[in-house]
């Protein structure tokens, strides 16, 4: 076969994974609706396949199972939700992490069932979902890292307080969804002054990562 009846084979192919990642795409964008506020085992697959208006199989084609899909969902949302929070890098310090800690809350306010899957592990040790959750930790961490001292890569000290803040974050963002006396904005600046503190705090025990002076918002 010559290079010319290569690529005529290789276009049909190239043009039937296009269309199989637009129609994974498309089944992952019904999935993240349905399962914003509805919890993993409130949906049989059969219910799912329903409202999406698709064959059953379809779904197991592409994810293997209703978990496969369910996971497939979770990680699309939370790409979503950490690539968000580590943009902004034009923005003063102060609105970053406002706007950091704003998407944070939005993203638990409409996908409150796959928010309390990912921050509580899942259902007894469930690996896959502790990796998820892992790795939107240290996303966090990473960015108010960078906007607090101008690098991601800080040493342990540093590094665990600011994890001990975000862990308060998903305890009190749990709260808060299950019992939403606050405005996302009022919860907003709350958790942001916290971490003012902990970044004092940090600073008291190591003065090498002195915390930021903070900013002036502009109204």
């Amino acid at each position: 076969m010559n290079i010319s009846e290569q690529r005529e084979v290789a276009r049909p192919r190239a043009r039937g994974t296009e269309r199989s990642l637009a129609r994974r795409a498309e089944l992952i964008s019904i999935g993240r609706k349905l399962f914003a506020d509805t919890s993993y085992d409130a949906l049989s697959m059969d219910d799912i396949a329903r409202q999406a208006h698709v064959a059953k199989g379809l779904i197991y084609y592409y994810f293997q199972s209703k978990r496969g899909y369910y996971l497939a969902i979770i990680q699309d949302s939370v790409a979503d939700l950490v690539t968000f929070a580590a943009s902004g890098h034009d923005l003063p310090q102060v609105d970053r992490v406002h706007r950091t800690v704003d998407s944070y809350l939005r993203y638990a306010e409409h996908n409150q069932a796959a928010y309390r899957t990912i921050v509580s592990g899942g259902v007894g040790f469930d690996a896959e979902v502790h990796a998820i959750r892992d790795g939107v930790r240290a996303a966090i961490v990473a960015t108010i890292a960078e906007g607090a001292y101008g690098r991601s890569d800080i040493p342990a000290l540093p590094r665990m307080g600011l994890l001990a803040w975000v862990c308060s974050v998903e305890g009190a963002t749990l709260e808060w969804i299950a019992r939403p006396g606050l405005s996302r904005e009022v919860m907003g600046d709350l958790l942001v002054k916290t971490l003012g503190g902990c970044l004092r705090a940090i600073e008291e025990l190591d003065p090498a990562f002195a915390a930021p002076e903070p900013a002036r918002r502009e109204d």
